[in-house]
C-alpha cells in the first residue's frame, strides 16, 4: 500500500438489490464495475422469494448475466415459510432469511407484523445455522408518534428480544443509519452484526429532505448519527461490515413525484461502489480499515472463505461518476452522479 494505491482482498457487498427481467441485466453487471466479487442477495421481488425454488431460479438467471460473482441467496421472512423449508433451503445453498416490518420499504407490503408466530422458523434457523437478516424499522405511526425518524431506534427491543430468545441465531442488523443501533449491536453477543452502508457514511437529513435522488429507508438521520457510524469503522469493530443496500429505480420512479405518488426509496451505487467507499472512509481518516470493513469482516461473520482475488485502486484527481448507465430500454441513476471521486479501479 502507498500513498496512490491500495490493494483490497476481493471486497463482498453484504446487502445488494439486483431487480429482476431486463433492469437485473444491467445492474447485476455493475457488481464486477464496482469492484465486487460476492452479492448477498435480497429477496423482495415481485413476487417475493419465498421457497428454494425460486431462490435456485433466481441464483440461475443472476449467473446467466455475470458468471463471475459469488452470489449468496435468501428466502423473504413470510406465513409461507416453514421449519421444513428452511431445511431444504440449507441443504441447498441459501444462506439467509430476511425480515422486512410490512409496509416499510419497496416490496416489503408481505412484511412481518409480530415476530412471535416466526419463532418455529428461527428456531430451525438457529439449529441449519442459517443468517436472520433484519430491516431495523417499524411501520410509522402517529399513535405511537412513530416516523422515519424514528423507526429504526423505536424497533431496537425487537432485536434484544430475538437475540435473547435466540443466542446462537446469527442476525444481522441491516443498513444501520443511527448512534443508538451502533450501540446496541455493541452491547450484544457475538452472534449479532451490522452493516453500513455507504451512502450512510455520506448523508444527512438535510441531505434527502427535498432531493429524492438522495431518499431511501431507512433514511439518513441526524449529524451525530452519521458520526457514530463513521467512529465505529475507525475503531475497526468486527460486527460492524459493508452492504451496499444499493437499491436501483428506473429514473421516473426517482425523479418524479405526485399527490398520488411518491418517488422510491432507494440509492444506487452499485457501479462505483469500490472507489466511493475508500473515498469516503478517507475522507474521515479510516482508509486504513477498508480492506476488513469491505471484505474481511463480513466474510469472517458469514463463514466465507478469504478470497484469493484482489482488487487495485489508484488514487486519482480526474475521476467523475458517470450521470447514468443505460442497457437497452433500461435506465439507472448512480448515486454522487456528476461528482468528483478520489478513487478508481485499476484495470488489470
Amino acid at each position: 500500500m502507498s500513498a496512490t494505491t491500495i490493494s483490497v482482498a476481493a471486497p463482498a457487498d453484504f446487502h445488494v438489490h439486483l431487480r429482476q427481467g431486463s433492469f437485473s441485466e444491467l445492474v447485476t453487471s455493475h457488481v464486477r464495475l464496482g469492484g465486487f466479487s460476492l452479492a448477498y442477495v435480497m429477496p423482495n421481488l415481485q413476487p417475493p422469494i419465498v421457497n428454494t425454488e425460486e431462490a435456485l431460479l433466481y441464483k440461475a438467471q443472476l449467473q446467466a448475466i455475470d458468471p463471475t460473482i459469488e452470489y449468496l441467496m435468501t428466502l423473504y421472512l413470510s406465513p409461507d415459510l416453514t421449519p421444513d423449508e428452511i431445511r431444504k433451503a440449507k441443504q441447498s445453498g441459501i444462506v439467509g432469511v430476511k425480515s422486512y416490518p410490512r409496509g416499510v420499504t419497496t416490496n416489503s407490503e408481505g412484511g412481518i407484523e409480530s415476530y412471535e408466530v416466526y419463532y418455529p422458523i428461527f428456531e430451525a434457523m438457529e439449529e441449519q445455522d442459517m443468517v436472520l437478516n433484519l430491516h431495523g424499522e417499524v411501520p410509522s405511526d402517529p399513535t405511537s408518534n412513530t416516523c422515519v425518524l424514528n423507526a429504526e431506534a423505536t424497533f431496537l427491543p425487537h432485536l434484544v428480544k430475538l437475540h435473547k430468545r435466540f443466542p446462537k441465531l446469527r442476525i444481522v442488523l441491516e443498513h444501520a443509519t443511527t448512534r443508538a443501533a451502533v450501540e446496541c449491536v455493541k452491547s450484544l453477543g457475538s452472534t449479532v452484526a451490522c452493516t453500513i452502508t455507504a451512502h450512510h457514511l455520506d448523508l444527512v437529513v438535510d441531505d434527502w429532505a427535498g432531493q429524492s435522488w438522495n431518499f431511501c429507508k431507512p433514511v439518513a438521520k441526524f449529524p451525530d448519527d452519521r458520526q457514530a457510524l463513521r467512529e465505529v469503522i475507525k475503531e475497526g469493530h468486527p460486527r460492524f461490515f459493508f452492504g451496499s443496500d444499493s437499491a436501483p429505480h428506473p429514473p421516473d420512479r426517482k425523479s418524479v413525484s405526485s399527490p398520488k405518488q411518491a418517488c422510491a426509496a432507494g440509492v444506487y451505487t452499485s457501479p462505483i461502489l469500490l472507489p466511493l467507499v475508500a473515498t469516503l472512509l478517507e475522507s474521515f481518516g479510516a482508509l486504513d480499515k477498508l480492506e476488513h470493513f469491505v471484505s474481511g469482516f463480513g466474510r469472517a461473520f458469514y463463514g466465507r472463505p478469504a478470497a484469493d482475488e484482489r482488487v487495485t485502486l489508484r488514487k486519482t484527481l480526474h475521476k467523475f461518476v458517470e450521470d447514468s448507465w443505460a442497457l437497452g430500454d433500461a435506465t439507472v441513476v448512480p448515486f454522487w452522479a456528476g461528482k468528483q471521486i478520489g478513487w478508481e479501479i485499476v484495470s488489470e
